[in-house]
C-alpha cells in the first residue's frame, strides 16, 4: 500500500494547486471582465480569489489531519472558514446589485470571448482536481478530503455557468445573457457561503454527499 505520508503530500500539493491556480484565475477573470464589461465573468473572477481564501484553509485542515486525524478544527480553520462564508454572502450581494442595475440599464458586454476561454480551461482542471482529490481522499479514507473534493464540484458548476452564459451572448446577442449568468452565480455563491458557515460547525459533509 501507497505511504500514507506520501498521499498527505499529495493532498497538500493539491491544495497549494488549487491556490495557486485561483490566484492566476482571478487576476486574468477580474482585468478581462472589467475591460469588456461582462458581470458574469467579473463575477467568476472575484469567486475565484474566494476559493483562495478557503484553500488556505483547506491546507491547513490537511497538514493538520496528516499529523493527528482525529483532531478537532482549529481556531484558524473555523474562521478561514467564516471569512470565506461571509466574502460569498458580500459576492452574491455585489453581483445582485450589479445584475439589477445592468438589467434597469440595458447594458450588455462588449463581448464574451473571453469568457468562453477562460471557462473551458476552469471546467477542464476543475475536473482533474476534482477527480484527484477524490481519489487522494478515498485512499487515505478522509471525509473532509472527499468533502473538499465535492466543494471542488461546485467550481466546475460555476464554470459551466460561465461558459453557457458566454457562448448565449456570443451566439445570439442575446441581451440578458450575462445578467443570467451572474445570477447563477449567486445562487451557487450562496450556498458556498452557507456551507463554509455550516462546516465551521463542524458539518464535514456540508457541500456534497460524502458518498457521491
Amino acid at each position: 500500500m501507497e505511504d500514507e505520508k506520501k498521499i498527505y503530500k499529495r493532498a497538500y500539493q493539491l491544495s497549494l494547486f488549487t491556490i495557486f491556480y485561483n490566484i492566476i484565475e482571478g487576476f486574468v477573470s477580474i482585468a478581462l471582465g472589467y475591460e469588456d464589461q461582462t458581470l458574469t465573468l467579473f463575477g467568476f473572477g472575484i469567486d475565484s480569489f474566494i476559493e483562495v481564501m478557503s484553500g488556505i484553509g483547506i491546507a491547513v485542515m490537511i497538514l493538520r489531519i496528516s499529523r493527528n486525524p482525529e483532531s478537532s478544527k482549529n481556531k484558524f480553520e473555523i474562521s478561514a472558514l467564516k471569512i470565506t462564508g461571509t466574502a460569498f454572502y458580500l459576492l452574491s450581494i455585489g453581483l445582485l446589485a450589479g445584475t439589477i442595475l445592468n438589467v434597469i440599464n440595458g447594458h450588455k458586454p462588449e463581448t464574451t470571448i473571453w469568457g468562453i476561454v477562460i471557462s473551458l480551461i476552469s471546467i477542464v482542471i476543475m475536473t482533474w482536481l476534482m477527480m484527484a482529490k477524490k481519489k487522494v481522499g478515498q485512499k487515505l479514507n478522509s471525509q473532509p478530503i472527499i468533502s473538499d473534493s465535492n466543494c471542488t464540484k461546485i467550481c466546475v458548476y460555476m464554470s459551466v455557468v460561465l461558459l453557457v452564459s458566454s457562448l448565449l451572448y456570443e451566439l445570439t446577442g442575446f441581451i440578458y445573457a450575462d445578467a443570467i449568468g451572474a445570477l447563477g452565480l449567486i445562487y451557487f455563491s450562496f450556498n458556498e457561503g452557507r456551507e463554509a458557515f455550516e462546516k465551521a460547525k463542524g458539518k464535514v459533509c456540508a457541500c456534497d454527499e460524502c458518498e457521491d
